[in-house]
């Protein structure tokens, strides 16, 4: 890692290319491995993030709304005068 972190650091035109080879466990140029991390990927990965906060954020509003009546329902039990006819 350090030496691919130094490679990384140089500067060198064509350094952002060099990584590990996973079957070698060696470093490589990934243009000549054939290793390739498509735009795909990342659209997929930013789509499943969104999707993600969606739901926890649809959750929570859930939770929030039955906190909510739950609390009117008791205000409603506590002070029954109170409630508007």
């Amino acid at each position: 890692m350090t030496d691919l972190r130094a490679r990384h650091a140089a500067g060198e035109e064509g350094s952002q290319y060099w990584g590990i080879d996973g079957t070698k466990g060696v470093i490589a140029d990934m243009r000549e491995v054939g290793v390739w991390e498509p735009l795909n990927v990342k659209k997929q990965v930013f789509k499943t993030a969104i999707e993600s906060a969606c739901l926890l954020l649809r959750i929570d509003d859930i939770l929030s709304g039955l906190k909510k009546h739950e609390e009117k329902s008791r205000g409603a039990a506590a002070n029954p005068e109170d409630v508007e006819v």
